[in-house]
């Protein structure tokens, strides 16, 4: 994957002819610009939809609409040891320490700009496994999310699991396991976060969600400071449930 300027979203007529009907009713500018907001329109989007130009943006005092993005860079991408003949295939990729068996997932054909999906099997051993639940098991607790608006944390009923954060190269465990982790990405440990590991009881979940953050809420730049833009995840199974549970990426296809 590489970070980049995220699409602008297709102002269409539909959206601008419901723009002029709440005009037409009374609302204010102001007030439609946030209804947009809530509803997931990007700032410069939701002021075409209003036809606004940038005069008008700032005599309104709306939030900036362009949002001083970082030049686009490369990231390292996946190097197996033998390419697979098509996507579905197993591969071998040199983890360092081991050898993973590795598979990348076809995206579906209307979403041929999607970032690279892998699975892999046998990255950790039963014994890791084990061993990271137990290291993990007295610093559970309650999951929190990033508040986007202040740049601090909170509960969200969205997400509903125990969860706790190694720090980086804290126990010679971790320290094996983020060196292998970065072998297989082509990532250097110093970008990545510390390891992070979550429980959920039956019934716990974590809704769709974005795994960015937002350039244009004001409390980005703060959380960008202490760690940066996350560009890529790797999820790995400590302990499969026998039944439920599942990962999802919707807007994959």
């Amino acid at each position: 994957m590489s970070p980049s300027r995220p699409k602008l979203q297709p102002v269409t007529p539909e959206a601008r002819a419901w723009a002029a009907d709440a005009l037409a009713q009374g609302d204010s500018r102001t007030a439609i610009f946030h209804a947009l907001r809530q509803a997931g329109w990007q700032p410069l989007a939701a002021c075409q939809v209003l036809g606004l130009s940038p005069e008008e943006q700032q005599a309104l005092n709306l939030p900036r609409t362009e949002p001083d993005w970082p030049p686009a860079v490369p990231v390292p991408q996946i190097e197996a040891a033998q390419a697979p003949a098509e996507a579905g295939a197993d591969t071998l990729i040199n983890a360092g320490d081991k050898w993973v068996k590795a598979r990348r997932l076809q995206a579906h054909a209307l979403y041929s700009e999607a970032p690279q999906v892998w699975v892999f099997d046998n990255l950790l051993s039963a014994p890791e496994c084990a061993a990271l639940m137990e290291a993990a098991s007295t610093r559970l607790a309650r999951s929190l999310t990033v508040d986007t608006r202040t740049g601090g944390e909170e509960l969200n009923p969205e997400r509903t699991s125990d969860g706790m954060f190694f720090s980086r190269g804290e126990t010679p465990l971790i320290t094996r396991l983020e060196a292998r982790i970065a072998a297989l990405l082509r990532w250097p440990v110093q970008n990545g976060e510390g390891l992070q590991v979550l429980r959920y009881r039956p019934g716990a979940e974590y809704k769709p969600h974005y795994d960015y953050f937002d350039p244009w809420e004001p409390g980005t730049p703060a959380i960008l400071r202490r760690g940066g833009q996350r560009v890529a995840s790797l999820i790995m199974y400590l302990q499969e449930p026998e039944a439920g549970g599942g990962t999802i990426f919707p807007d994959l296809g």
